[in-house]
């Protein structure tokens, strides 16, 4: 990073302002000219601007701190211990945070995926924000990472359609710069991973293979399991259901020789929809049941996939007091999360209710004025499906057929929807 970019981002870290920061050293408009390289200012200017913010020009020797730089970028990984990740990563910070180095910026780059494997979101957006003052400034290989971290936010907050579009610019700087095999394989993952939640299953397929290949070459056993999970949705998504069962078994034999719980648990998530989709309920419930029993295994959220699957299978056999549980359980862990981060839960769970306390006017008004508006904005085609199907019967019930033919209607286009990604 140039020092005009790098005395603008301190300047924005701070919430100072131009006039603030150039007031008894330069005029605002020579600190801008400054900031967006238009100029080359005096070793004096220079030395003064970063004294008042705080920071010094000279710094360690930027090769050593390159190394240090890189071994912590490539613990950013979920798979890691959080705690390992923290302790280096204040480590660094005490050495970059105040000093000029051009493996600076591509901390600040790094900073982003950092919060969100510590689960500090909004700090994400801000170093994003932050991030962005300066962006015109990344060379290609910083930009790989300003714009797969950019899509990393985005599928944390479940906007896949925007994580995706930043991804595939990610994919499209590759051929511009060098990588490493394991990050390679690391994009080819993620973007398997935003193709399945687009719905995009032979994409799908296409893309957890290649990072398959690469994992297995390199012995990354657990990322070979999470592939074979992704392989398994794949399949069993459109019917190849042998298929499906094999790619889970090998992701619960990887996850067994690893001591992976949570992959373990995953997996049985994954078998109980797959037993759902064939109808088999009985077999699906006992799969979601399972995950239940193990209560630290998994993540509150993947809990709660559980759980809302239990209710729907519940509600489907016409088990209403088992689903009612089920109902509260997932309140119960909603209560324990950020709520707005997974709205989506939120608004299955609510839906149920309404619809097992036969409370019609509330189900009618939620379902129709906020889920499946909401599911629209997502462009959550297989949901609508599902949702749109419920209202219909549920007018259909009523003998409200007008009413009932027009979700019908809807739920018939959201198929056509998925069926054409």
């Amino acid at each position: 990073m140039e020092i005009g970019p790098f005395i603008k981002l301190h300047r924005v870290k701070q919430n100072m302002t131009q006039e603030e920061l150039a007031e008894g050293i330069v005029s605002e408009s020579y600190l801008s000219k400054i900031e967006n390289r238009r100029t080359e200012p005096s070793t004096d200017v220079i030395n003064m601007l970063c004294t008042k913010l705080g920071v010094e020009v000279k710094s360690e020797d930027d090769s050593l701190l390159k190394e240090k730089c890189q071994e912590w970028f490539d613990m950013l990984f979920e798979v890691n211990s959080k705690t390992e990740i923290t302790n280096k990563y204040e480590e660094l910070q005490e050495i970059i945070e105040n000093n000029y180095s051009h493996t600076q910026v591509l901390f600040e780059i790094h900073k982003i995926r950092y919060y969100l494997i510590i689960d500090e979101v909004n700090l994400a957006l801000k170093q994003i924000n932050n991030l962005k003052e300066v962006s015109n400034t990344f060379d290609n290989y910083q930009l790989y990472f300003w714009l797969k971290f950019k899509g990393n936010y985005n599928s944390v907050i479940e906007e896949f359609n925007q994580a995706f579009r930043f991804y595939k610019l990610a994919e499209e700087k590759t051929n511009q710069i060098e990588l490493s095999e394991a990050e390679v394989a690391d994009l080819k993952y993620t973007l398997a991973v935003t193709y399945s939640k687009l719905r995009n299953t032979l994409e799908v397929i296409d893309y957890a293979n290649q990072a398959l290949e690469a994992y297995s070459k390199n012995y990354n056993f657990i990322r070979c399991a999470q592939c074979h999970i992704l392989l398994g949705i794949s399949y069993r998504r459109i019917r190849i259901y042998d298929k499906a069962i094999k790619n889970y078994n090998l992701a619960q034999h990887l996850a067994k020789l690893n001591k992976k719980d949570d992959l373990i648990q995953l997996t049985n998530i994954n078998l109980g929809h797959l037993y759902a989709s064939k109808g088999d309920t009985k077999q699906s419930i006992i799969c979601f049941n399972e995950v239940l029993e193990e209560k630290n295994a998994l993540a509150l959220k993947d809990r709660l996939l559980a759980v809302t699957s239990l209710v729907k299978e519940y509600y489907r056999s016409r088990n209403h007091i088992e689903a009612r549980a089920m109902v509260n359980e997932g309140n119960r862990i909603l209560n324990e999360i950020d709520k707005e981060r997974h709205k989506f839960f939120d608004y299955e769970l609510r839906t149920y209710k309404y619809a097992l306390d036969e409370e019609h006017e509330a189900f009618e008004s939620f379902v129709i004025g906020e889920f499946i508006p909401f599911l629209k904005k997502q462009k959550n085609y297989a949901n609508l499906v599902i949702y749109a199907n419920m209202v219909g019967k549920h007018f259909e019930d009523k003998n409200k057929y007008k009413s009932a033919t027009e979700y019908y209607k809807l739920a018939n286009y959201s198929y056509e929807q998925l069926i054409r990604i």
